[in-house]
């Protein structure tokens, strides 16, 4: 049924259509790109200085001191994943119970990372503060493969919460 005559006839057409789509892909992109191929014809002046932005920067301290920890139960969600709030039981990652205020290495969870011990002896809510927003850069080398909290608000609610989980 196949001779080689027929494969080389159903493999030239394959290839002639890819051929095709991408070059009609790249006539269009030629054609209708988005930026042109310079600046725009003109610029509407709102009156509005767009490089002078300020970025208002709170301090944790304050962020924190006005923590709501039933928030942070629902942040706490994403961590549920590798980490138990019971005491001694461990997951992927070591038990949360009791880790505002404890050593770094305070548990008896044997995958410690050394970089974590390098930047904290104790996890105070700065710590956590600092570790929760990006792990790799404020402990190069941990294990933790999270890409941390953005929001200065969830990383003091969700530190609120783990306090409250002992008290």
């Amino acid at each position: 049924m196949f001779d080689t005559m027929t494969f080389t006839k159903i493999a030239a057409s394959l290839c002639g259509a890819l051929l095709v789509l991408l070059l009609g892909k790249w006539a269009a992109d030629e054609l209708y790109h988005v930026n042109g191929h310079g600046d725009q014809a003109y610029v509407i002046d709102t009156g509005a200085d767009e490089s002078a932005e300020e970025v208002v920067e709170v301090a944790f301290a304050d962020v924190f001191a006005a923590a709501d920890a039933g928030a942070g139960a629902r942040v706490f969600r994403q961590c549920s994943a590798c980490h138990k709030l019971e005491e001694g039981e461990h997951a992927v990652g070591p038990s949360l119970y009791g880790v505002v205020g404890r050593e770094v290495d305070g548990t008896d969870y044997g995958s410690y990372s050394g970089a974590l011990e390098e930047v904290a002896d104790v996890w105070t809510p700065e710590h956590l503060n600092g570790f929760l927003e990006n792990p790799r850069g404020y402990a190069p080398g941990t294990s933790m493969g999270y890409n941390g909290l953005r929001d200065v608000e969830d990383r003091a609610n969700l530190i609120a919460y783990l306090q409250s989980v002992v008290n």
